[in-house]
């Protein structure tokens, strides 16, 4: 085992610039008479950071790595039968179940509260199929699981560096591999600290652009809650609702050896045992920051385990008859209300997704069949109505014992297809009539791809919109998040900025039907697409262009030092890129962008010119001097996290200290 311990840069990612940009910045270098033995390497970005553990396995030492306990069969050991760096390599042979695999505790070997990166090698002895998994037992005893990265291929896959942390409640923490039962190889399993993150205090904050239209929230994991960075995000932009990621799903409250037990003891498999023990993390969060909840997700098909639909609670039983079905769903729904109120009074549960995703894109019911795995288009619901029919009563339960003040909601994706809006529309429409029903969900997962090719069409997503509208009903934009491409380009991440500033502006046109906008993830790595980069910041907590881009001309409410806000008091947010001190491009961000902006402005200015206004915000180093190379060299710096943006402008001499650092 080979233990480092040392400060040092560490390449966290690359960026490269043109051979246009090469050339103008060695002209830039020579025109700011910067030592040339202070020059940035303009192809690698780097971020200081620690690296705690690094594991090439060339000792034959695995004694940091177990198989996962319990019924793994798992033998680790090391291996000369492939390698990526020197001839050995973990092995992880023996496995029998796709759970098995090797598996690393980070709880005795790291601290909590602190955020780490962890990248690797990985080989399947055929094929990888192997998923990068977290795990923790939360206070109350119980197990948790996470996905955190998959990893398909022939040959060594990588594993980028991927985020992890963890809170001082957790124990038993583990990252491990699994996926299929052949043999798996690692090597260079490295553990870094990451580096500490400031967030960008002087952008404005999302609840307060919105705040005279809907609440703007998120859906966090309580992984989530031991990330300072991540947390601080939450504090400031998305402070107006919070739901819980996977926690208060189904398959997450649901208590299999409970039910079991109860059903054991008093002969009656009607009552559904449940725990909020994977929640509780989310929800004292909630209730210590005064946060409203949105309570996701009630009956589904999908993470509802199919034992809750078999006689006995057995994997293996036969399905119940609709009649017990409805007296589970009433007991689970009541347990379900009841608990949360018992547990915490203080919370709003302002809004509950009371059934999801019950209908097909053409706006039929599901297959009927046993759900398996997350994902299956099978619903055992289906299976034991043979129909729909079971929503109209889901409904009548969370009427029934909801909590007061808290709406109902029927919630879906892909809800701009025509198919499926018209069989919403209807069931709404009837349940409306009822009284059984508050508001419809559109969970907006979109996909902007090259941008002209998005999908759905802004003008589709926004028919959707007139659709839901028209109903009467509220309106709640649950789970928003919109993917580019693989392995984005600027011109990806622009296409993307327009995209979710057409969208927005439909969304803010609807206000009057629309009471919440919720992001599905904070920062792009911790997304469920994140190869895709969705989100409104990216893996260093950095506003990408689409946040820019669906604040931009919008009014800000004014926060008062004292005393109660004056709600007619407001501001106006400044269009993209204005008087941000670095942005010399003004696309709303300082990044490398604006490095290459001005050492192309330098080389020609008369193809790549900068604005009267771009010159002013590139002028930072010896303010008033106009701009030059060492402007473009101090904006690398940024990149670099030797400096932040907060600190500009900054003075020639202190200029000349960081290059000499």
């Amino acid at each position: 085992m080979h233990i480092l311990i040392m400060e040092g840069m560490i390449i966290m990612k690359k960026k490269h610039f043109n051979r246009f940009a090469a050339c103008t910045f060695a002209a830039a270098m020579a025109i700011s008479a910067m030592p040339t033995a202070c020059a940035i390497d303009t192809t690698e970005i780097t971020s200081n950071g620690t690296v705690i553990y690094s594991f090439d396995f060339e000792d034959d030492d695995v004694s940091a790595f177990t198989n996962r306990g319990g019924n793994d069969t798992t033998v680790i050991s090391t291996t000369d039968e492939s390698a990526v760096s020197g001839s050995k390599s973990l092995l992880a042979s023996g496995r029998s179940s796709s759970w098995n695999g090797p598996a690393f505790q980070l709880d005795d070997k790291l601290e909590p509260f602190t955020e780490y990166y962890i990248s690797a090698k990985v080989k399947g002895k055929y094929y990888t199929g192997a998923t990068f998994s977290f795990q923790y037992t939360n206070a109350d005893g119980e197990t948790t699981y996470h996905n955190l990265a998959s990893l398909n291929g022939n040959d060594w896959q990588t594993l980028e560096p991927t985020k992890v942390s963890f809170t001082d409640e957790m124990t038993g923490v583990f990252v491990y591999f699994e996926g299929g039962t052949d043999d798996l190889l690692v090597d260079d399993f490295v553990v870094e600290k990451a580096p500490a993150v400031e967030i960008e205090q002087d952008i404005p904050s999302l609840s307060d652009v919105f705040a005279d239209a809907f609440k703007v929230g998120n859906a966090i994991t309580p992984n989530d809650l031991s990330s300072k960075a991540t947390m601080e995000l939450i504090e400031k932009h998305f402070s107006g609702s919070l739901t819980a990621g996977n926690e208060m799903k189904p398959d997450a409250v649901l208590n299999q050896s409970a039910c079991q037990a109860y059903f054991e003891e008093t002969g009656d498999d009607t009552v559904p045992q449940i725990s909020f023990s994977a929640a509780k993390p989310f929800l004292n969060y909630c209730q210590k920051n005064n946060i409203p909840v949105r309570i996701h997700t009630l009956v589904w098909h999908s993470q509802t385990p199919d034992w809750f639909f078999k006689e006995g609670y057995t994997n293996d039983g036969e399905w119940v008859s609709k009649e017990k079905m409805l007296a589970r769903m009433e007991n689970y729904i009541k347990a379900y209300f009841e608990e949360l109120i018992k547990l915490y009074p203080d919370i709003d549960f302002y809004a509950c997704d009371v059934v999801n995703e019950a209908w097909t894109d053409g706006g039929t019911p599901r297959n009927a069949g046993e759900q398996g795995q997350s994902g299956s288009s099978n619903s055992a619901w289906v299976q034991v109505f043979g129909d729909n029919s079971f929503i109209e009563p889901a409904f009548e339960f969370a009427r029934k014992y909801a909590p007061e003040g808290c709406k109902l909601y029927y919630n879906d994706f892909n809800e701009y297809m025509d198919g499926k809006i018209k069989a919403v529309c209807e069931m709404a429409t009837d349940l409306k009539e009822k009284g059984l029903i508050d508001g419809i969900g559109m969970q907006s997962h979109l996909d902007v791809r090259s941008g002209s090719d998005a999908f759905p069409a802004v003008n589709i997503y926004n028919r959707a919109l007139d659709k839901y509208s028209e109903l009467g009903l509220d309106i709640q934009i649950t789970e928003l998040d919109a993917t580019t491409t693989t392995n984005p380009t600027d011109e990806s991440f622009a296409a993307q900025a327009e995209y979710y500033k057409g969208i927005v502006d439909s969304i803010y046109a609807h206000k009057d039907n629309i009471s919440a906008l919720v992001i599905w993830g904070v920062t792009d790595d911790g997304s469920w697409r994140a190869d895709r980069c969705p989100l409104l910041f990216d893996a260093d907590y950095k506003a990408k262009p689409a946040f820019y881009s669906i604040i931009e001309g919008r009014e800000i409410p004014e926060k008062p030092t004292t005393g109660k806000p004056d709600e007619n008091t407001t501001t106006t947010a400044e269009p993209i890129g204005k008087t941000l001190i670095g942005d010399a491009n003004e696309d709303g961000s300082v990044d490398i962008a604006d490095a290459t902006a001005i050492i192309q402005h330098m080389g020609n200015p008369d193809e790549y010119a900068l604005s009267e206004q771009g010159k002013l915000n590139a002028d930072i180093v010896n303010q008033g001097d106009g701009v030059t190379g060492a402007d473009a060299v101090a904006l690398q710096l940024i990149e670099a996290k030797k400096i932040k943006q907060s600190d500009l402008p900054i003075t020639m001499e202190q200029y000349n200290e960081l290059l000499s650092e």
